[in-house]
Formats: structure tokens, C-alpha cells, sequence
């Protein structure tokens, strides 16, 4: 038998989702509850790897053996890292293998002043954006492209292209929200197309320049990497 996490995650204080040594990190923090609650050693198989600040609403994990008492787990985790459910899973059931595709949601308020409460959460834009360009570069990055441009140069991904199902910037007054859903992501994916979009909604790149990228350019003609902070995990999906 098989159980099926979904989970919830501030990652400010976390340094990202897998085991590092002498690091907080969410997977550590969550295969030690469960290890008490089951009184014996568990290890998670996870949906999407985050990075080190990166949040999540609707991350995935599994793990072999019979689902838990969510509110016996909860007692147990620090403020910042909830478990909503737990549920059995088919036989051999793997978060990661069995994932048709991954939704993320990168958050900014564009705006002069900043916002104390959306600081953990969200990027402080103060620089004028041309929206309709932002919407433009969402546009021609759904599809199927070669993301070389938007990973690390170092990264240890063979295979750069990626099926980008959705791909939209969505507007509320001064907060920006980019939600992109794939199949899969590279490192860093999500968070160099959202800094590079933003260059170009600041008149620092040509939009032509964007589509050009999306062709498996060389890392250095993109822009910086957004901030880990605005960044969350919002759903994961299964045929």
C-alpha cells in the first residue's frame, strides 16, 4: 500500500524541499514527524523539488504503508509546514513519476511603495511595467519550447525542452501574478522567465528578443533570476 500527501509550506525558513546537511529543509522536517507517528524509518518521494525560499499550496508527496492521522502529524510540524491530507494511493503510487503536470504561481505587487505584508510572499516591483508585453511574453512561452536559456548553465538536466500548457499573467489593482503549468520544470525555470519578462515589461529587452530565448539561446542572454520568495507551488496534476 501507498499514501498520498498533499502539503502546504511557508519555505522562507526552509532551505528548500530535499535533505541537505546542515540545512532546515521541508523533507527532513516532515520524514521525522511521520517516522514518530509511524514509529518507524519513512522516506517521501516528492512532486516538485522547491528551491530553498520557494512556498507550496498544493505540493504532492509519497511514501510507502497506510495513510496517517493528519491532525496526529500536524501536533507534531513547526508553524510553517501542515500536511491537509492524506489519502490511499494505488500499489507502487510515486508523486514524482506518476505527475502529468505542475502548476506555479510567481507573485508581484508593482508598485513605488513597498507591502509589509505581502514582503515573504510576493516581489517589490518598483519600476514601471508595460503590462500588455508581460501578456505578450505569457503568450509565446505556452507551447512547446527548448528552456535552455531559463536553467543554470551548471544545471544536471539533459533534456531542455519542455510542454508549457498554460502560461498567463493575471492582474488585481498593483499585484502581478504569473501562472504557468507543464509537464515538467528545470531549475530556476519559472523564476528566470518571470525575471526576463520583467525586463521586458521594463523596456530592458525587446519582446522579440523573449521569443528568441524560447529557441534554446545560451543562459547569459536572459535575465537575472527572479527572488525565490514570490515563488509558489500551487497544484500538481494526475491523469
Amino acid at each position: 500500500m501507498a499514501a498520498r500527501l498533499l502539503i502546504e509550506y511557508d519555505g522562507t525558513d526552509f532551505g528548500g524541499w530535499a535533505r541537505q546537511p546542515g540545512r532546515r529543509t521541508v523533507q527532513e522536517t516532515l520524514e521525522e514527524a511521520l517516522a514518530t507517528v509511524l514509529r518507524a524509518p519513512v522516506t517521501l518521494t516528492v512532486a516538485g523539488r522547491t528551491d530553498a525560499g520557494v512556498h507550496a499550496r498544493g505540493q504532492v508527496a509519497s511514501h510507502a504503508g497506510e495513510p496517517i492521522a493528519v491532525a496526529r502529524l500536524n501536533a507534531l510540524l513547526p508553524h510553517d509546514v501542515a500536511v491537509l491530507a492524506s489519502h490511499a494511493a494505488p500499489e507502487g503510487f510515486d508523486a514524482r513519476r506518476d505527475a502529468s503536470s505542475r502548476t506555479y504561481r510567481y507573485r508581484v505587487v508593482s508598485r513605488t511603495a513597498r507591502s509589509p505584508l505581502d514582503r515573504r510572499a510576493s516581489l517589490h516591483w518598483r519600476r514601471p511595467l508595460e503590462r500588455q508585453a508581460l501578456h505578450d511574453c505569457a503568450g509565446a512561452a505556452a507551447g512547446t519550447h527548448d528552456f535552455t536559456a531559463f536553467t543554470p548553465t551548471d544545471t544536471y538536466h539533459e533534456r531542455f525542452t519542455r510542454q508549457v500548457l498554460r502560461s498567463e499573467w493575471r492582474e488585481d489593482g498593483d499585484v502581478l501574478e504569473y501562472w504557468i503549468e507543464a509537464d515538467t520544470f528545470m531549475r530556476s525555470m519559472v523564476r528566470t522567465l518571470v525575471g526576463t519578462m520583467l525586463w521586458v515589461g521594463s523596456g530592458r529587452m525587446e519582446r522579440e528578443a523573449f521569443e528568441r530565448l524560447l529557441d534554446g539561446r545560451p543562459r547569459v542572454e536572459a535575465a537575472d533570476t527572479a527572488p525565490a520568495h514570490g515563488l509558489c507551488l500551487e497544484a500538481v496534476g494526475y491523469d
